[in-house]
This record gives C-alpha cells, structure tokens and sequence, in this order.
C-alpha cells in the first residue's frame, strides 16, 4: 500500500511550477522589517524556503542566509538559484529539526510557510534560534480577486466540483487550516514581545494558463484526487476564457513581526 501524502510535502510535486507562478515579495516587505528593527541584521534564517520567493527579497539584506527547506526538490531548485552566492546557504531539513548556530541569529523570516512548523512548537523554536531582542518576520500572501463579481462565479465552481476546499462564508480561515498562523501566537508568548501587522496590496494578471499553474501550487488543490481536480480546474478554466482569459488576483501581503525578549 502506498504511504499516505502529508499535505505539507506536496510542493516537491509541482517545484518547477510553484517557481514560475508563485509570486515575490514587494520591497516594502523588506523596509519594513528593517524599520521594525532599528538596524540591519547581521545574520538571517530563513524557515521553509521553498524555491526562493522569500530568499529573493531577504537577499537584499546583504548578510548571511541560511535557508531551511524540508522538501529536496524544492531545495534542490532554491541550490541552484542561489549557485555561486557566497551568503547564501541551504540546508534540507525541517525547521524542528535544524540546530540554530550559537548564540541565535538577528533575523528569522518566513515566507508563507509558517503554518507548516509544529503549531504546538514554533513559537518556542523560534525564540531559542533567536538572539535576544532579535525579529521574528512571518510575511505572505493572501490570494483574493479584484473583481468581486468574479469570485462569486468561482465560489460557484468550487462549490460544484470540489465543495471540500471551497471557501465557507463566514468560516475563519484557521477552521479551514488547523494550523494557519495566528498573532495571538505571539501576543500571548512568554518569549517575544511588541507584536505587529502591516499590510502591503498589490494587483497582479495571471491568463488562463498561468492561473491554473497557480492553482495547482497550492497544498488543497494537490490533495485532490486528480480526476476531479481536473475537472475543476477544467471548469475554471471555462469560466477565465468566458470573461477574457485574465484573472486579476489582489495580493495582500501580511507581515508580522515580533521581537524576542532580552
């Protein structure tokens, strides 16, 4: 019998795909986690950085990377991105499992992957990779459409061909993800202290054919049975080329930072 597919290791999959369709990070990702901190750091880890959206942005920091990424293909794409950079390492493991280098690092970010750290642990692994009074960064991106009328017609869809991943109204998202990030997280931690959130919104045109590209990056839409993620994504795809073949998707790109205690 096959094992059974763990939702947060399906990315290896489709890595050449996330690459290409997944979106980077604005700028002002970046300024502001340098505002919060009051100084450029030192040293920075990354936490399950995938092919490299995050690691682009934290590059620009121009100090030394660590990137952890539990999946091989994944990390495998992200080594060859980062081929030749002298600051920038990557490690193959899972963030519970990496060993932080003496004494913690200035800067631990994460880019949309902060769901999948043990929720029961994260909070104290991030404090002990931590110096003291270093910035924990967990920063990404909520998908949305700027056409509302749109996202009434693909609610439809998903509610025909695949209602068990189809948004509920009024359901929070962390009832729909058990492990989605929550501040309180942090506001409540005996380790960190002067929770933020900032919000960055950007606007970006996926056609038909990178959209479904885009879809079939995210963890739900992979743990469909393929027949019927098929024909859902058949059926969106009729609904995109029926209004033009350009899905506009608004981007609010959420931050939160938090500083450990001295």
């Amino acid at each position: 019998m096959a094992a059974a597919r763990e939702q947060r290791r399906v990315f290896g999959e489709v890595a050449e795909a996330y690459d290409e369709a997944r979106e980077g990070y604005p700028a002002e990702i970046l300024e502001l986690i340098l505002d919060y901190a009051g100084r450029a750091p030192r040293s920075v880890v990354e936490s399950g950085a995938g092919t490299g959206k995050g690691t682009a942005l934290l590059r620009g920091l121009g100090v030394p990377l660590t990137c952890v990424e539990p999946d091989p293909a994944m990390a495998a794409l992200l080594a060859r991105h980062v081929d030749g950079d002298a600051l920038v390492s990557v490690v193959v493991s899972r963030f519970e499992d990496w060993v932080p280098p003496s004494g913690g690092v200035d800067l631990l970010a994460s880019a949309q992957a902060w769901h999948w750290v043990e929720r029961d642990r994260r909070t104290r692994l991030a404090a002990t990779a931590l110096t003291p009074g270093g910035v924990l960064a967990i920063f990404g991106h909520d998908y949305d459409f700027a056409d509302a009328g749109l996202r009434a017609q693909m609610d439809a869809v998903y509610l025909e061909y695949a209602p068990e991943i189809a948004d509920q109204p009024g359901q929070p998202v962390h009832a729909r993800h058990p492990g989605a990030f929550r501040p309180e997280e942090l506001r409540g931690s005996p380790w960190f202290t002067d929770v933020q959130e900032r919000q960055v919104e950007t606007v970006v045109r996926y056609d038909t054919a990178r959209y479904l590209t885009l879809l079939s990056t995210f963890s739900p839409h992979r743990m469909l049975p393929e027949r019927q993620r098929s024909r859902l994504h058949r059926a969106l795809a009729d609904l995109v080329d029926g209004r033009g073949g350009v899905v506009e998707q608004k981007l609010t790109t959420g931050l939160w930072l938090a500083r450990r205690l001295s």
